[in-house]
């Protein structure tokens, strides 16, 4: 398995995103969104992403360098349509102008429509949270087969449909949770497959509605379904974020007709903490409350108790210094995807080389 510095993937990444016909600016925004992914250690929304998106635009479901429409514009109300432009790049615009929107009113919400997929929901946590602002986000995934099987059936229904919330810190968020409502993203499933291991226990279903450690027929054959975390309870938030997503904010819904795609949709609220209070009263109660939850005695098995967001900084420290890992198929793919749109292997390998230090 290769170990890449994160200059050379994301030299990778813009090169194909500039060659599927994004300009510089895009193709900027979405190499650095999809290293900082495998950065933060979440790999099913990285580098390993170039590949679909690659299929997509082959495809006529992503549009490189499209221009939203602004379908409401009303105080602390922004409804935008993303018209399946480049996810990275729509979501993060989208939120910069929630985020302005936010500092003149004290709150804003977005409904942010069909836009092409918007990778890792944390770094548009992260641009909130660096202006001071709170963060909270419900997701849905549509335009392809339903991946997630709901509690209490025996095939799917729903996408990924993450959930994220994040509070500023000194340094980025103070604590973020950033997550799928599945036990597992559909991208790590794709990871363990591409690597030939196993899922753990209790993340899939087989086609008959049996759990199942092998991602081969959910990745492959398209068959079986990824389980809700927390039983009823993550099933009920995957709902209530396909209903915030698609219902309330008016993006395309699991129920529409499926092209293939992949869109996402998102209903955010973005909150100026300073015009609830003192930000550094508000800080150090934020601190208080992490300080506390890591004073418990660690379980058996844990050497001690972390805060949401904790575990991807560290893994972005580490990967800085060490690299990142991608597997050999993830690898292949991503040069196949790019011989596809025109770049030649020794391209290919002229810029992974010329950015490896």
């Amino acid at each position: 398995m290769p170990t890449i510095s994160s200059h050379a993937l994301q030299a990778v990444a813009h090169l194909i995103a500039r060659r599927m016909g994004s300009d510089e600016s895009e193709a900027v925004q979405v190499a650095d969104h999809l290293v900082r992914a495998n950065l933060a250690g979440h790999d099913s929304h990285g580098v390993g992403m170039l590949p679909t998106y690659v299929r997509l635009l082959h495809a006529g479901l992503l549009v490189p360098n499209q221009t939203a429409e602004t379908v409401l514009d009303a105080g602390a109300l922004l409804v935008i349509d993303a018209k399946r432009g480049y996810g990275q790049r729509m979501a993060a615009d989208a939120v910069r102008r929630a985020i302005v929107r936010a500092k003149e009113t004290g709150a804003c919400v977005l409904a942010f429509r069909n836009s092409s997929h918007i990778g890792r929901i944390g770094t548009y946590a992260e641009l909130a949270a660096a202006e001071g602002c709170a963060f909270t986000a419900f997701v849905n995934v549509a335009d392809h087969h339903d991946v997630q099987a709901t509690w209490g059936s025996a095939e799917p229904r729903l996408g990924t449909n993450p959930f994220c919330a994040a509070v500023p810190g000194p340094d980025g968020p103070a604590v973020m949770l950033d997550m799928a409502t599945t036990t597992i993203a559909a991208g790590k499933a794709r990871v363990a497959y591409n690597k030939g291991v196993s899922v753990a226990d209790g993340c899939l279903i087989d086609d008959a509605g049996n759990p199942t450690n092998d991602p081969t027929g959910f990745i492959r054959d398209k068959t079986g379904a990824l389980r809700s975390f927390g039983t009823h309870k993550g099933s009920g938030m995957a709902v209530m974020c396909e209903i915030m997503a698609s219902a309330v904010a008016g993006g395309q819904g699991a129920f529409h007709e499926a092209k293939g795609g992949v869109l996402n949709s998102m209903l955010a609220t973005i909150i100026d903490l300073s015009k609830l209070g003192d930000p550094v009263a508000i800080a150090a109660d934020i601190q208080a409350v992490k300080a506390h939850v890591r004073s418990a005695r660690p379980a058996p098995g844990f050497d001690e108790v972390l805060t949401p967001g904790e575990p991807e900084k560290r893994y972005t420290a580490r990967r800085l210094e060490q690299g990142i890992e991608v597997d050999d198929t993830t690898w292949r793919d991503i040069r196949a995807a790019a011989e596809t749109i025109g770049i030649a292997a020794e391209e290919f390998d002229r810029t992974v080389g010329a950015n490896h230090g």
